[in-house]
């Protein structure tokens, strides 16, 4: 059986880009590590406001830039720039729209309070990489999401784009982080987030109200296996994970996360491929 050699880290935080996280550090430290061990990488991440584009040197990529992505009847232009950790060789796409990302911080605005478009920005940004992904035809084996605004990704890659070449053979990682957040999406979440291809028994357990947990079940529901990244993670998804029975990767010390994660991949791509 043939390892998984090409590996998709959709992020939701990446050092140097954004301040040290236990989220940011992974994002940055894993996918160089599983570059190292030999297998091909691409990383993505959402082009946050606070991001300084001239010193971490974004420039836009105008051959994958340029498509609109309607949500709730609403043209977003999509806009995708890169950059370079060169100390890593490593390359990261950014996911940028003017009304999402841009002129906005991350979760929360300089007050402290949760962006009312949170929900939204998670289906941009999910919708954005899989666009991108289908554009540079690169056709990953593994597709590994981190944090919570990555969460539909996992539902869109196993209904919605299951038919696309780039993504018809891959198998999904979710990992879960303590990093909750606290005001519950709109009503209409599961309307505007909506594809051909997902139906409304795929969203069954998404139930009001459109909270940290709700979202996490889905993200679970359609990955193949789920990674403890925190310590410390909501103990319902927790539970929720180990009752579906998929492959669990349990918290694991800095020092061996990424060979326990390399050896993970290959755990989920044989179960699903053997």
């Amino acid at each position: 059986m043939e390892k998984a050699k090409k590996v998709l880290f959709i992020t939701q935080e990446i050092t140097p880009y954004v301040a040290e996280t236990e989220m940011s550090r992974v994002g940055r430290s894993l996918p160089q590590a599983i570059q190292e061990r030999g297998r091909e990488i691409r990383t993505f991440m959402p082009k946050w406001g606070n991001i300084n584009e001239r010193r971490n040197q974004l420039h836009e990529v105008i051959r994958l830039s340029g498509m609109n992505l309607i949500i709730d009847d609403t043209d977003h232009p999509l806009i995708i720039k890169v950059a370079s950790i060169q100390s890593a060789r490593m390359q990261v796409y950014f996911i940028d729209n003017d009304d999402y990302f841009q002129n906005r911080l991350q979760i929360v605005d300089d007050k402290g309070v949760e962006y009312e478009d949170n929900d939204a920005r998670t289906i941009f940004y999910a919708r954005g990489v899989l666009e991108t992904v289908k554009k540079l035809r690169w056709c990953p084996d593994i597709i590994h999401c981190h944090g919570w605004m990555t969460a539909l990704a996992p539902l869109y890659i196993k209904r919605a784009y299951r038919d696309e070449p780039s993504f018809r053979g891959a198998k999904v990682v979710f990992s879960v982080y303590d990093n909750e957040f606290t005001t519950p999406f709109h009503a209409d979440y599961p309307a505007k987030l909506m594809l051909k291809g997902i139906t409304k028994k795929d969203l069954a357990k998404l139930k009001a109200p459109f909270n940290y947990y709700s979202l996490c079940k889905v993200a679970v529901d359609f990955s193949d296996g789920v990674v403890q990244q925190s310590e410390h993670v909501n103990e319902a998804v927790l539970e929720y994970v180990r009752k579906t029975g998929k492959p669990l990767l349990p918290y694991q010390p800095a020092e061996g996360f990424a060979d326990a994660c390399d050896a993970f991949y290959d755990k989920v791509w044989e179960g699903e491929q053997g």
